[in-house]
């Protein structure tokens, strides 16, 4: 039993917390909307048109185009080699799993700053550098190695009388992944697109390395010059990144309930 000081101190703790992460919230959004452009709140007037300034100064139409383009198909790409990764090393076994999916983990733990040079003037000799699919391509060897951990661990936390059922009922290999693992695996799946979005979408400092045509780059990288222009104009910087920042939030509150699941999901078994 919890005691009445108990439960009134976790009452107290979380309110400090979500003022603490609410306020600067708060502050960013109200900004976004004062006609004041030192960044003090003047909510005696609210002006709408900063979104549209920011929106057509910083060109963000055609970089969020980008972004978008770039996003679906380097989360699609890492949701697919995921969970077929994830699959094989997790259910089916591989020859040589005990070193390839080390291996596979390393890609976790090299720092993006460490290959980026030689990566640079690899993807150069390629003909890869300001190009949409060079980028999707990094943001796929960026992103696999994690999303095969998370499905692989996905996988094998599923009860295993089920895939044996499956298989006693003629299922085949595909059949079992498809329409048995990964519906059960669908709270997983989200966390891992919606992981994969957030990281795609919100990337700058490999879009800004690989993209140097102005006509080619991402929003985070058009927000950074906006900002640049306008750094004295802080209810125009705030507006812009509001803008950015909008369609990841909004994934994130369609799909917070699967998402809260599939991260609970992932943190009771490996």
């Amino acid at each position: 039993m919890i005691s009445r000081y108990e439960r009134l101190s976790n009452y107290v703790i979380v309110i400090v917390l979500t003022v603490a992460v609410l306020f600067p919230v708060a502050w960013f959004v109200l900004t976004s909307v004062s006609p004041n452009t030192s960044g003090a709140l003047d909510l005696s007037r609210i002006s709408l048109s900063n979104f549209s300034a920011a929106w057509r100064d910083g060109n963000l139409a055609h970089s969020m185009y980008a972004s978008l383009v770039i996003t679906v198909s380097a989360v699609i790409g890492q949701t697919l080699l995921a969970i077929l990764s994830g699959y094989a090393f997790g259910v089916l076994g591989v020859v040589g799993e005990r070193f390839l999916f080390p291996v596979i983990l390393l890609g976790m733990m090299v720092s993006t700053e460490v290959i980026v040079i030689p990566l640079y003037y690899e993807f150069q000799r390629l003909g890869l550098t300001n190009s949409w699919l060079g980028l999707v391509i990094i943001q796929l060897g960026m992103g696999v190695p994690f999303g095969t951990y998370w499905m692989r661990a996905t996988f094998r936390a599923l009860p295993r009388s089920v895939m044996d059922s499956a298989a006693v009922d003629g299922a085949g290999v595909w059949s079992t992944l498809w329409r048995i693992l990964v519906p059960m695996a669908r709270p997983a799946v989200l966390t891992l697109v919606i992981l994969s979005v957030m990281w795609t979408w919100n990337d700058f400092f490999l879009s800004l390395i690989f993209l140097g045509d102005p006509e080619k780059q991402t929003a985070t990288v058009a927000l950074g010059a906006f900002q640049g222009r306008h750094v004295l104009q802080v209810n125009l910087m705030a507006a812009g990144s509001l803008i950015v920042s909008l369609p990841v939030v909004a994934l994130y509150l369609f799909f917070q309930r699967e998402f809260i699941s599939g991260v609970m999901a992932g943190a009771v078994k490996e």
